[in-house]
């Protein structure tokens, strides 16, 4: 067996995919799959009880290999934030988010089907030319070959609540290395969300600002909504510190943060605001090593990210 095959099944990847068991490894997929899907729904399909009930489970074989190499000598690109508390512990390895601010309303819950199981990870909105892009991890949206269904943003959820509404995509996308291949470098994905009552997602609950290309070690926030224990999935939940870089298998960034199971495609900003809880939005929640406990790894926003983001704001 490829030795490198075989260190990557330690992994331990941070998203909720599916409610039930999943034993089994590299996925069989197309070398030129599309990039991006065009979403099906069932109206009414998320109940209360059935955001509730998506159980997050963690995946414990990598799909792919980290194999694409990463530019991190590209021209940087920095988009500032849709405008739309009290200031908080740093570092900070885990816990409730009570600063208010911004990030309440433009992070969420992602929630689609697989197959026939629901399963659930996180999101975040982000400013973009069409006001209506979410930002969250390529697993989210297309896993083990297939793209995921059903699938909806709920923007600061609550318990099973929506005070924002289900925002339902109209399409998803993923980079180019994630749809063909599933490799963990490129663990981006995006879905164009329909208006609702009449707005944008961004006129709604505002966007955050994203930035490509913009190096390594950095003072970095990451958010999402953890639904495996010891965490529930009902809050927004952060961490802080100083990022490094993935000297293992990926050129991901690292950060600590203890963070499990439907965290997955929530935002890390550098320059967060506290007070304002804005920020300019670098990575997603993506994966951990089953060695290294309470480190979580998330994608370098790099031109590939950057191409994804540009598709889906255009569409």
């Amino acid at each position: 067996m490829n030795r490198h095959r075989t260190a990557l099944s330690v992994l331990l990847a941070a998203g909720a995919l599916v409610a039930g068991a999943l034993t089994a490894a590299g996925p069989s997929i197309a070398a030129e799959a599309p990039a991006s899907f065009r979403q099906q729904h069932t109206h009414g399909f998320w109940t209360a009880e059935r955001m509730r009930g998506a159980t997050p489970l963690d995946v414990t074989a990598v799909p792919g290999a980290a194999r694409t190499p990463v530019a991190t000598s590209a021209t940087p690109t920095t988009i500032a934030p849709t405008a739309e508390a009290s200031p908080t512990a740093f570092p900070q390895a885990g816990g409730a988010w009570t600063g208010g601010g911004a990030v309440v309303k433009t992070s969420g819950r992602v929630f689609f089907t697989m197959g026939d199981r629901t399963a659930s990870c996180s999101g975040d909105s982000v400013t973009s030319a069409n006001g209506s892009t979410v930002i969250t991890a390529g697993h989210c949206v297309k896993y083990q070959g297939a793209w995921h269904t059903n699938w909806v943003f709920v923007p600061a959820y609550n318990n099973g609540a929506a005070p924002y509404g289900q925002w339902s995509a109209t399409k998803t996308f993923a980079t180019d290395q994630w749809a063909a291949s599933e490799d963990m470098n490129m663990d981006v994905g995006l879905a164009v969300v329909a208006p609702l009552n009449g707005q944008t997602l961004s006129q709604a609950v505002g966007a955050q600002g994203i930035a490509f290309n913009g190096g390594y070690n950095k003072k970095m926030y990451a958010f999402g909504f953890p639904a495996a224990a010891p965490y529930d999935g009902t809050k927004l939940v952060y961490c802080s510190g100083n990022s490094g870089k993935d000297f293992l298998l990926t050129k991901d960034h690292g950060l600590g943060c203890n963070m499990t199971g439907g965290s997955s495609g929530g935002p890390w900003f550098q320059d967060f605001n506290e007070a304002t809880g804005l920020g300019t939005q670098v990575s997603v929640n993506s994966f951990g090593y089953t060695f290294l406990p309470n480190r979580m790894y998330g994608p370098y926003f790099g031109n590939e990210a950057k191409a994804a983001y540009d598709k889906a704001q255009a569409s």
